[in-house]
């Protein structure tokens, strides 16, 4: 197997708050190929997104940051603001969750795209900046591209301002696209679009995508990987079908059956899906994180007392080298 485009091993985020630290990331690993798309699932809160921006130095100072996150043979922990500010853009891409306070609403979409391609030096010239602003614009999809250089950000739907988006991100050509909740606030109809928009981006240009979502419905559809969080720590990873089909960890086993069931040709015409299980409780907060297990309150297995006192490890339960599928639990497939 070729090189990991990134290999992220033990990062860990805390943030001081008035109520003490916060471990909101802790211990995270994992690697995206060339090619890949490894998605981070879990709840709101769960560190799925401050697991990115540390990646690209975008907390804030008070944050304290540890682990290792190799990119292209370099550590982006260990890079200075000056060097992350020629990789953002260039090596890695971000699409953040709400497309419009990503865009400048002052300034046309034209502008913003330019000035990104002139910046990292894609092109010379605002003439050529421009023809590949709109050649860029052509490739995600967005209609009457030279129009919509002179239209401001208010002046476009939801879809067609993350399309814009997406535009600015792979305008650096970056091996990495980061996608950070990229169709939370999108219609189903153009969720869809934009799914089908970033696989045929990446098949085209090999890209690896690290997509963060609690949409379990889009990582069936787009991932290869999939790596669940919950209070800041990984419980279970592996490929999606494994994930999906045996799920290991009670956490991934609730997130599913919390997902509407369709109703098959084997139920009949008319049958009632299953109910749906909601998980109980709720996640607990950053500074007030259990001793042992994460998920041991609201677990409705409790199937080893050391959960309630011990942190249990990611043991592998299934899949293949070299990449297995893990859960972070002592009993694996002892329990139902």
């Amino acid at each position: 197997m070729s090189a990991p485009v990134l290999e992220v091993a033990d990062l860990r985020v805390r943030l001081e708050t008035p109520r003490g630290p916060a471990h909101v990331v802790d211990g995270l690993d994992y690697a995206v190929g060339a090619g890949e798309t490894v998605a981070i699932v879990g709840e709101s809160g769960s560190g799925k997104s401050v697991s990115v921006l540390a990646l690209l130095g975008l907390l804030p100072a008070s944050a304290t940051v540890t682990g290792t996150a190799s990119f292209g043979g370099r550590d982006l922990l260990a890079m200075s603001e000056a060097e992350l500010r020629g990789v953002r853009g260039n090596g890695i891409g971000m699409v953040f969750q709400d497309p419009m306070t990503s865009l400048n609403p002052v300034l046309s979409v034209g502008r913003q795209l330019t000035e990104g391609l002139l910046a990292h030096g894609v092109v010379t010239g605002r003439a050529a900046a421009r023809a590949r602003a709109a050649d860029l614009l052509a490739d995600v999809g967005l209609p009457d591209p030279r129009g919509a250089l002179e239209r401001y950000p208010h002046e476009l739907s939801g879809g067609m301002r993350q399309r814009v988006v997406i535009a600015i991100a792979l305008a650096g050509e970056p091996r990495l696209l980061v996608a950070d909740e990229a169709t939370t606030a999108l219609d189903v109809t153009v969720q869809a679009q934009i799914v089908d928009l970033v696989t045929r981006l990446q098949a085209e240009h090999g890209t690896a995508v690290v997509w963060i979502t609690h949409d379990l419905g889009v990582v069936a559809g787009i991932a290869d990987r999939v790596l669940v969080m919950y209070g800041g720590r990984c419980v279970e990873d592996g490929g999606v079908d494994d994930v999906f089909d045996a799920p290991a960890h009670p956490y991934t086993r609730g997130l599913l059956g919390a997902l509407p069931a369709r109703v098959d040709a084997q139920r009949g015409p008319g049958r009632r899906a299953p109910d749906l299980v909601a998980i109980a409780g709720t996640p607990p907060p950053p500074t007030e994180l259990p001793r042992g297990c994460v998920f041991w309150p609201r677990c409705p297995v409790r199937g080893d007392v050391r959960c309630e006192t011990e942190q249990p490890p990611l043991v592998r339960v299934g899949g293949t080298d070299p990449r297995p599928h893990r859960a972070a639990t002592f009993y694996g497939r002892e329990i139902p």
